[in-house]
């Protein structure tokens, strides 16, 4: 295969992961939505986290969905409509889905804007399913996973600057000192949202994004003997498909529960209000950017000095953008100085992980587990942190999880990542039971995180179980990440 086929194509990759940016922005701005919502309605911990569980459901009924359609059509809706073109087509339904919050704000309707979030992540579902695959192939599949954690460090700008965003569209600025947050103010910021959806949707019509990938030769270019590919009839019998897709479900939920319960953790053990929780979320999505920029080095063709160079900068280049935002907000940014210190564990599991996603995987996982139980066991400052450094060894899960369960799908791809975006809905789920088991009579906010560390546990599992499955099918990263051409 000659290297030039493995060059990645900058300017359309460019173009195509703008959309990460708006996932991340819309789901970290839900964490600012929760506590409002249940001030303003009312709500026990419980009630509160049906914003996530509408949000990410509504992942999973867009993959059935888009499956129902395809079955009924006899072949893949993207194939048929095209990759950009169903991008675009996401982006408008999410669009309809702001402008609910305009009566749903006049109204003063918890159940309208539940529907107004659910309709926006509707249309992300159809964007997750045409623009991870699509991010895989625009180059070496086998350097994939570091495309997607380029994108998801997109995606994270987006969930840094997200909660600040809508945070102050909502309270105003710090020095306004206002605590109370009214509906009406919800409209204003998604609105506005709703139109800049309108503007990407054209852009993407009219850009020069594929509308049609060869999925077949993918499989062929990641297996290392084309003898060993598997020819399945359906994407479910491909087991790191479905062990894969138990994987996105308990890792969305571990990475959104943690971040969702975080407001409440914040308020009932250490005295901090709705009001100022926003620098706290917004450091946790940070850290998944801080992450996600640091693993993305990978896909860039650098020479190994600087490469090395660039593991330990760039994750403080990330963490400089999250004080230059919370700073141009008017937070109080000395008490985050310390993370610094807490970022050099994430840069170690880096190191160790080679760029392979199997290895990866496993360490992060483990290091999540720590993480977890250091917050769990201990109090101030020290419990927060560890909590909000689960965001770091989040960070490169998705791209790896993914990448190896759509790994030598072939023809499948499609149909795969769908099911994948469906296991979404695992955000709404684990946060909600982790809000659940948070009442007082149960375990209490600080003992529920314990549903986060089994979350984690069984990615460990996954991490050693598809390396295995993988070099059956002839396919391993041991062998060909390290000096792939990009």
């Amino acid at each position: 295969m000659s290297t030039a086929h493995y060059q990645t194509k900058w300017s359309q990759l460019g173009t195509l992961i703008t959309v990460f940016f708006f996932w991340g922005f819309v789901a970290a701005s839900n964490d600012i939505l929760i506590p409002v919502f249940k001030h303003a309605f009312n709500l026990s911990q419980a009630q509160s986290q049906w914003v996530s569980l509408a949000f990410y459901i509504a992942y999973t009924v867009g993959s059935i969905i888009y499956l129902f359609i395809s079955k009924a059509m006899g072949i893949d809706l993207l194939n048929k409509l095209g990759y950009k073109n169903g991008i675009a087509l996401g982006l408008t339904i999410s669009a309809l889905g702001t402008l609910l919050f305009y009566p749903a704000a006049n109204t003063g309707s918890f159940n309208l804007m539940l529907t107004g979030l659910f309709i926006v992540a509707l249309g992300f579902s159809l964007q997750q399913i045409a623009a991870n695959p699509l991010t895989v192939v625009m180059g070496n599949p086998k350097t994939g996973s570091q495309r997607l954690s380029l994108a998801g460090g997109i995606n994270n700008f987006g969930t840094t600057i997200g909660p600040i965003l809508v945070s102050l569209a909502i309270f105003g600025s710090v020095t306004s000192n206002n605590t109370e947050a009214s509906i009406e103010s919800v409209k204003i910021p998604y609105l506005t949202l709703g139109v800049v959806f309108l503007i990407v949707a054209a852009f993407f019509k009219f850009s020069s994004i594929p509308n049609k990938i060869d999925l077949d030769h993918v499989a062929e270019e990641e297996a290392d003997s084309n003898d060993k590919i598997m020819h399945k009839k359906s994407a479910f019998q491909y087991p790191q498909l479905w062990l894969g897709m138990i994987g996105i479900f308990v890792y969305v939920g571990v990475e959104v529960a943690t971040a969702s319960n975080l407001p409440e953790y914040l308020k009932v053990k250490m005295g901090i209000g709705t009001e100022k929780v926003a620098p706290y979320i917004s450091l946790y999505w940070a850290s998944l950017m801080i992450g996600r920029w640091t693993g993305s080095l990978e896909a860039f063709n650098f020479k190994k000095g600087t490469k090395d160079i660039l593991k330990f900068l760039m994750p403080y280049i990330a963490f400089g953008v999250f004080l230059l935002v919370n700073k141009i907000a008017q937070h109080d940014i000395t008490p985050f100085y310390v993370y610094a210190f807490v970022i050099i564990a994430m840069i170690i599991g880096d190191i160790l992980s080679k760029g392979n996603p199997a290895r990866m995987l496993l360490i992060f996982s483990a290091m999540g587990i720590i993480a977890l139980l250091i917050g769990m066991f201990t109090h101030g400052m020290v419990s927060v942190f560890a909590f909000i450094s689960v965001g770091l060894f989040c960070s490169t899960l998705w791209p790896c999880i993914f990448t190896l369960a759509v790994a030598g799908l072939g023809k499948h791809t499609n149909e795969g990542s769908s099911y994948l975006i469906m296991m979404i809905m695992g955000g709404g789920f684990i946060s909600y039971l982790q809000g659940y088991v948070a009442a007082d009579h149960l375990l209490g906010i600080q003992y529920s995180y314990i549903v986060c560390v089994a979350c984690f546990v069984y990615l460990a599992f996954f991490a050693i179980a598809v390396k295995r499955i993988l070099q059956k099918q002839g396919i391993d990263y041991d062998t060909n990440t390290a000096d792939i051409k990009h």
